[in-house]
């Protein structure tokens, strides 16, 4: 068998991994009753916690009573730390989890008033001291769930054995009492003789009844070990909330194993992560029915607690409400009970809080204890001797051959045999005959008439207060005025409604004189200050103070009225204590509100919030905050009004940072940032921040910045540089002011930004600036449509749907062609745009004319973006940007440039582009005549005369200049080479390679070793060379390689 260290290690194995993790509830409060019952002292069984520091520190008392309201505190602080560590060992910890206030009434009542409670929050990972609580270290992230996990087991196990050893069924109390020597001092309480002893056992509680063979086997749960040993506590079962241990149980949750109260089903499965449990209405077996009733609470004559008028027995003593203010020698101890349930006084029965007369002798709740008379002979027959019985615990008459008691199920105790004395013989004497045998009269047993008449009395007193509840009268007042009324034929309610009013006048009146006895002797006697002037205006009692006294007192006026001045006194005392310190005024709110405290505070407050609802409710604007007001606490409040702030501290930082002499914050910037953080050094830096455009200074709130960069400029230098590239610029110039982000020509994030960019302007912007950005924004998403039109007469976009080559445009009125874009000929009709093109090389005398050049006006670029065309030539420079779209590309294979490359394995830095190799970009450095052995190899014509007509010595081809303030269009006017056709080497280079890339020819063909060596290095082709290969073959298949791994460019113009 296992030794309780290897239980003790195994339990709380399976108790932490179920408390760690996300689980079954009922297991974890399993695990930790199987812990709680192992019987190792505090030393053994806790290693985190100082428990036996906690029960000595705290636990100490005088004697037992003392000792025990102590561990009921120290338990209800282990409670609230209890719920501490499960919060952070939930996945979905509060939002607030780093931090533990001061300030926080439940922790400074609770954890805060004992001994070692912060040392169980050091334990959970809050070391870090601050001024106003305790918070995890800031390089902390999560808490550690482990050791969290272990220590709360802890606190949960030594929370359930408090409980436990208050109640009184602790196993193993010697564990504590060895702590605590003051818990072995009994009370100084009178021991009632009708206590019944039991020896060790009998236990006729714990009976159960044998269990039968057929029973199937219970699965064997980890905490088996451990349960065995709590076995040997008696269970009592209990119909009461599994929470509050108060409130009955009003649904049952399958899901979380718990049965609750309808507050406590309320507020557990007000959680997000228990909504959706499924609960089960529970409804008792017998109705509960509320005694309807005028007051709210009630005194204890006993030991004076105020209890609610739902509780028959008080709180403290447990005793009945209209039990007398001493103890009698025959009245039994105060028994435990729960408010759900109440212990007969005659049977000790204990029966269900809704029911009125006891489930066994039918006595009501409210009779006291009968006196217990002397079983003796009756003068009847000697049989009816034999066949009854009294039971000595509950004095009931009971009949042979039954050994038990039909009321409290105990068992006939048998009297000690003693031995009998032989009488004497008594001389024989002759006695006549009688004549006839006289008639016996049979006489009532004295105990069966008296519980004849308990039960008698208990059905009037039944019927009398059912009666009084349909007419709203309480139980109370009822069982008063029988006692006032005495065995007069009158009905309690019908005496109620027509002398109450005068008994309660009558007590008002006596209250008042008493009230002005001593105010009479105060004056006489000179000492007339001004609070002796205030007692002598004393207001006079309400008929409903005086009625809760008159009650309170069973009747007696006299009590009532001492009772009545007292309860005033009290009351008056007490709302001298929030601050109201006027005697008068208070005992006239005391009076109009019936004796309610709660009433005569709202009747007291009410003239003090008057200038506040005066000033809610008028139509002025709210004072501004007056920072250097005297009243400090006056500020804050005032900020914790207007802009919720989340803690009295951060208003208080506010307030000091705005008291800075060298401050120059506004108040709502330092709200904004006190709201985001704490840190005082980071709200300067917030508050301190530096626009890079105009160089002043800011605060973080009066910055914006894009979403595509971290550059902050203030307001002012966002809105003039946004208006300035609405209104001069084009929108893809709409970029950062400071690090000119994003790439707009990155078609990927260029949605994303714009969408996000518009939301920033829509509030920055004047209407009609903002109106233009829409504007310029809607053409940006046309362009991209594939049926939007460029004019190539006046630039004109729009879109045409139809489907025929003539397109007339809607802005000039002039025609061109859909698909060639250029002018409308009438030639052109019935023709393709080629053979038009054909048509005008053999018959227009100006187009042979100008001849290639013509060619290459006719071929020039075209934006691949936008499809806007430019009668070009492509020139040197092979970096375009698009005048319409502004979009940037090379004019030789259409790939755009850009700055940030998306290519990997990229090294290439600054505005750069990927070239195919058959872009004129590579092939503009050959010779014309490489370029047209390579058309040869394809046997691809190409021309070399001057046409006829044309201009020669001089290249004609019209290209884009930069001269002056803006580029222009100009002839090239450089000198041309016999043999390329009139025109100059750079544009002739240009035509022949038009000619390749319209006929999709590698130049890969005529690449020599080196050439090829740099090509694959370029596009990240292999150029390592086997073992063995010769020159020729290593060549031949680098060459192969090349050509089928890379292929040409696929934006580069070739003919369909």
């Amino acid at each position: 068998m296992a030794s309780l260290s290897d239980q003790l290690e195994e339990v709380r194995v399976n108790a932490e991994g179920s408390l760690s993790t996300p689980g079954s509830a009922q297991e974890m409060r399993t695990g930790v009753a199987a812990m709680a019952n192992i019987p190792l002292p505090p030393s053994s069984k806790y290693r985190n916690i100082a428990a036996e520091s906690m029960l000595t520190e705290n636990g100490c008392g005088n004697n037992r009573s003392e000792s025990l309201s102590l561990l009921q505190k120290l338990s209800t602080a282990l409670n609230i730390l209890e719920k501490y560590g499960s919060n952070l060992t939930n996945p979905n910890r509060p939002k607030y989890w780093r931090t533990v206030k001061y300030n926080n009434p439940v922790f400074r009542t609770t954890v805060d008033s004992i001994q070692g409670g912060r040392a169980v929050l050091n334990l959970y990972g809050y070391t870090n001291q601050q001024q106003d609580g305790l918070s995890f270290p800031d390089d902390v992230v999560q808490p550690d769930v482990g050791k969290v996990a272990s220590v709360t087991l802890e606190v949960m196990c030594l929370r359930m054995e408090l409980d436990m050893l208050i109640k009184g069924t602790h196993p193993h109390p010697e564990f504590f009492e060895r702590l605590i020597p003051s818990l072995t001092v009994q009370d100084d309480e009178e021991i009632s003789t009708d206590a019944v002893a039991f020896s060790p056992s009998e236990k006729p509680w714990e009976k159960q009844p044998p269990s039968s063979e057929s029973t199937p086997p219970q699965p064997k749960s980890p905490f088996s070990q451990a349960l065995a040993l709590s076995s040997l506590v008696p269970s009592k079962q209990t119909e009461n909330c599994t929470i509050c241990g108060i409130f009955p149980v009003s649904a049952h949750c399958p899901t979380c194993a718990q049965r609750l109260c309808t507050e406590c089903d309320r507020l557990y499965h007000s959680h997000s992560g228990r909504s959706t449990h499924i609960r089960i209405p529970v409804t008792s077996s017998k109705a509960i029915k509320r005694l309807s009733s005028s007051l709210s609470t009630w005194q204890c004559k006993y030991c004076t607690t105020v209890n609610t008028m739902q509780q028959v027995l008080c709180e403290t003593c447990e005793r009945p409400r209209l039990s007398s203010s001493a103890p009698s020698l025959q009245e039994e101890p105060s028994q435990p009970s729960t408010i759900s349930e109440w212990q007969c006084k005659s049977c000790t029965v204990v029966n269900a809080g809704s029911s009125i007369l006891c489930e066994v002798c039918d006595r009501p709740r409210l009779a006291t204890r009968p006196p217990v008379a002397p079983s003796r002979p009756t003068p009847s027959a000697t049989g009816l001797l034999d066949s009854q019985w009294v039971c000595q615990f509950c004095t009931y008459v009971n009949h042979t051959p039954s050994t038990v008691c039909e009321m409290c199920c105990l068992s006939k105790s048998e009297p000690a045999l003693s031995p009998s004395k032989p009488l004497p013989l008594s001389p024989v004497k002759d006695i006549p005959p009688l004549s006839a045998t006289p008639k016996v009269m049979p006489t009532e047993d004295p105990d069966l008439k008296r519980q004849r008449l308990m039960r008698e009395e208990g059905l009037k007193l039944i019927q009398l207060i059912r009666e009084g509840e349909k007419k709203g009268v309480s139980p109370e007042e009822v069982y008063t005025s029988m006692c006032v009324s005495g065995n007069s034929n009158v009905m309690p309610y019908d005496w109620l409604k027509a002398e109450l009013p005068h008994v309660l006048d009558e007590i008002c009146v006596m209250a008042a004189s008493c009230q002005q006895e001593p105010n009479a002797q105060t004056n006489s006697s000179g000492g007339n200050d001004g609070q002796d002037g205030q007692k002598s205006n004393a207001v006079p009692l309400s008929r409903a103070e005086a009625k809760r006294a008159w009650l309170a007192a069973g009747g007696d006026n006299e009590k009532a009225v001492r009772q009545a001045l007292r309860d005033r006194r009290v009351k008056v005392k007490e709302l001298g204590s929030l601050g109201f310190n006027d005697v008068t005024r208070c005992e006239e709110a005391l009076r109009q509100s019936g004796g309610d405290v709660r009433g005569a505070l709202v009747l007291l407050q009410r003239p003090l919030l008057e200038p506040f609802h005066q000033r809610m409710w008028s139509d002025e604007p709210e004072p501004p905050i007056d920072i250097n007001h005297p009243d400090k606490q006056h500020v804050c409040r005032r900020l914790l009004a207007m802009f919720e702030l989340p803690s009295w501290g951060r208003c208080e930082l506010v307030l000091s940072l705005l008291r800075d002499p060298s401050a120059t914050y506004t108040l709502e910037d330092v709200v904004q940032a006190v709201r985001e953080s704490p840190d005082r050094d980071f709200i300067r830096r917030v508050l301190n921040k530096e626009c890079p455009i105009c160089l002043s200074v800011f605060p973080h709130s009066k910055m914006q910045s894009l979403t595509s960069c971290q550059c902050s400029v203030c307001c002012g230098c966002f809105k003039q540089h946004f208006t300035i590239a609405v209104r001069d610029k084009h929108i893809r110039d709409m970029v950062c002011p400071v690090c000119t982000e994003p790439d707009i020509n990155d078609p990927e994030h260029l949605n994303s930004y714009f969408s996000t960019l518009d939301i920033q302007l829509r509030d920055c912007l004047e209407a009609d600036v903002y109106d233009l950005f829409h504007k310029k924004l809607t053409e940006q998403a046309l362009i991209k449509d594939p049926k939007f039109l460029w004019c190539s007469h006046c630039s004109y976009g729009f879109i045409y749907d139809g489907d025929q080559l003539k397109v007339t445009c809607m802005q000039c009125r002039k025609s061109f062609c859909a698909q060639c874009k250029k002018p409308w000929e009438p030639q052109h009709v019935g023709l393709s745009c080629e053979q038009f093109q054909l048509w005008k090389r053999e018959n227009d005398p100006e187009y042979q004319r100008q001849g290639l050049a013509g060619y290459l006006r006719d071929n020039g670029i075209t934006c691949p973006n936008c499809r806007f065309q430019y009668a070009l030539a492509r020139g040197g420079c092979m970096h375009f940007c698009c005048s319409q779209c502004r979009y940037q590309f090379c004019s030789g294979c259409n790939n755009p440039f850009h700055s940030k490359c998306a290519v990997n394995q990229c090294t290439v830095t600054g505005l750069h582009a990927h070239h195919p190799r058959d872009c004129l970009f590579y092939l503009r450095d050959w010779e014309p005549a490489r370029l047209q052995a390579l058309l040869q190899k394809k046997a691809v014509n190409y021309n070399t005369d001057t046409a006829t007509g044309a201009q020669t010595g001089v290249c004609g081809v019209i290209e884009q200049k930069d001269e002056g303030p803006r580029p222009t269009d100009s002839p090239c006017g450089a000198q041309t080479q016999p043999g390329q056709a009139g025109l100059c080497e750079k544009h002739y280079r240009e035509y022949l390679v038009s000619l390749i890339n319209g006929h999709s020819i590698d130049p890969a063909l005529l690449y020599a070793h080196d050439e090829l060596i740099v090509a694959c290095r370029r596009y990240h082709v292999d150029v390592s060379q086997g073992e063995g290969e010769d020159e020729r073959a290593y060549f031949a298949r680098l060459l192969k390689k090349l050509m089928d791994d890379v292929p040409l460019g696929d934006k580069v113009l070739r003919k369909k």
